[in-house]
């Protein structure tokens, strides 16, 4: 199982669990290592299976075991139930660390047991479920999971006090972080942005083209969207909230489908989003740069005592890269709960 949860965590967070599962022989070799790649690739137990193909000899399937990480599913989703996939592949044994909570999802172990395959559960449960802790807490509420990019120097400014911000990052940068639009359902940014600095919001390649996948451009606030603008694009995929509720814009692109949000706002936003406790992952990147006046980079919080501070950790399945001049920085809240423990 500890292999398992390793191979989890090559994978990228966003509308999906970070899952990991491994193919073991009757002797508890290893055949097979699998993990989900991101919305609409092969899971992770489709993913081990796959590898199976070229290897050679191949032990009888009935007499091997499958551990994964997470209950195998039993929904059409983008791709095909887990379960299925595993009954039919004729895997004879599974053993999978904890229950998958969404009642989409749910019913994968029943299902293998009706199929004759044995199943057992519970190894390593808490790993598990911590892999995943703030993906659950979306589903459980009913909304997307949700990212929240900020690209700012060391003093933590996203603009300087004339104003200007284009660019605090350099390009390797910000083509990461295209990296993350283009597995995003939705990217959210506010009117204030919007006005200020105009973006396109969509997701670009190395050479400033539009991929193929976008996601939706949402813009909240009040204020009018110029006809225009940028954002409004020209293929149908712009829509205006006109709220300032960090969870009613989350409960609405949650009914439109969205699974991962991408917020791109400014301060403003940022900090809305995080008063709410709705950000699920923050992705942040860190300039070499010092301005000491300007804009910062998140809003104010309502935070007025060092002890109501919201605490975080680093994300074990996004270590810090080096992006030219620039670092990359992933981290998650830690709940409330858990505050004592230190990053």
């Amino acid at each position: 199982m500890q292999v398992a949860l390793e191979a989890a965590l090559q994978g990228p967070r966003g509308a999906n669990p970070l899952v990991g599962a491994v193919i073991l022989d009757p002797s508890g070799e290893i055949l097979s290592t699998g993990h989900h790649r991101g919305a609409g690739t092969a899971h992770a137990e489709a993913d081990a299976l796959a590898q199976l193909r070229d290897r050679r000899p191949l032990p009888e399937l009935s007499d091997c075991t499958m551990v994964v990480t997470l209950e195998p599913c039993n929904h059409h989703g983008r791709t095909g139930p887990c379960a299925a996939a595993i009954a039919q592949a004729g895997i004879g044994s599974v053993v999978y660390a904890a229950a998958d909570p969404p009642a989409e999802a749910a019913g994968g172990a029943g299902y293998l047991r009706d199929a004759g395959v044995q199943v057992r559960s519970g190894l390593l449960p808490e790993q598990a479920l911590d892999l995943n802790q703030r993906w659950f807490r979306a589903k459980a509420q009913g909304r997307p999971f949700t990212t929240l990019h900020i690209a700012q120097t060391v003093d933590g400014l996203i603009a300087a006090a004339d104003g200007s911000s284009q660019w605090i990052t350099g390009r390797a940068a910000r083509l990461d972080s295209h990296g993350i639009r283009s597995r995003a359902d939705a990217i959210v940014a506010g009117t204030g942005t919007v006005l200020a600095d105009n973006p396109r919001l969509t997701a670009r390649d190395a050479g400033g083209h539009d991929l193929g996948r976008q996601p939706l451009r949402v813009v909240l606030g009040r204020r009018e969207v110029p006809a225009g603008a940028a954002v409004r694009g020209t293929d149908g995929r712009f829509l205006q909230l006109k709220t300032h509720d960090p969870a009613a814009v989350l409960g609405e692109l949650a009914a439109r489908g969205a699974g991962h949000v991408m917020i791109e706002g400014g301060a403003t936003v940022a900090g809305a989003f995080l008063a709410a406790d709705l950000v699920d992952e923050l992705v942040l990147y860190l300039a070499p740069l010092m301005l000491g006046a300007g804009t910062r980079s998140v809003g104010d919080l309502g935070i007025s005592t060092l002890a109501d501070a919201t605490r975080w950790r680093w994300d074990a399945a996004e270590p810090v890269r080096t992006l030219g001049a620039d670092l990359r920085l992933t981290l998650e809240p830690l709940p409330r709960s858990r505050h004592n423990e230190r990053p």
